[in-house]
């Protein structure tokens, strides 16, 4: 029997396909947690009304969270903020000469009453953004609290059979 498809409950969002690179490691992370997504391209500065219509569309839909990145100015993540009561996790990304600090910093200097979670630059926040994103759902969701547990116990088993490899080649 086929496994029935789960509505989106995150809401990936950029501001150009330019940033889909970075985004689909966001894509990647919540497809190994489990975590039902979409992706959505739309811009705060070349597309505002349909960004606007978008997020406001979105929690009727079942989306609980958005994941949004950006470079430049990276007013996506606010415009989306702005419009909405779901969490919104910004993703900056390294797309102009500025290498992401611009993108970062517009991210960071929300407005009081306007909150916006900021990730690190590039994949490493795009990654972070959707494991944040799925510990948020995973207060209401005890199989994806565990799936997020058996992630963590991963890593670290990761890290001591990186360490054992490099005794080993120093034969420490």
């Amino acid at each position: 029997m086929a496994k029935k498809k789960q509505a989106p409950q995150v809401a990936i969002v950029m501001g150009s396909d330019s940033d889909l690179p970075i985004m689909t490691e966001t894509a990647r992370t919540l497809e190994a947690l489990e975590v039902p997504y979409e992706i959505e391209i739309t811009s705060a500065h070349r597309s505002p009304k349909r960004t606007t219509d978008y997020v406001r569309a979105a929690a009727p839909r079942g989306i609980r969270v958005f994941v949004a990145g950006a470079g430049g100015a990276f007013h996506l993540a606010g415009v989306i903020a702005a419009e909405t009561t779901l969490p919104v996790i910004a993703v900056p990304i390294a797309s102009s000469p500025l290498t992401g600090w611009d993108s970062l910093l517009a991210a960071v200097q929300m407005p009081g009453g306007v909150p916006v979670g900021v990730m690190a630059v590039g994949k490493a926040g795009a990654v972070n953004a959707a494991i944040f994103a799925a510990q948020i759902l995973a207060g209401s969701d005890p199989a994806l609290s565990r799936r997020l547990a058996e992630m963590k116990d991963k890593m670290a088993q990761d890290v001591a059979e990186k360490s054992a490899r490099v005794k080993k080649e120093f034969r420490l």
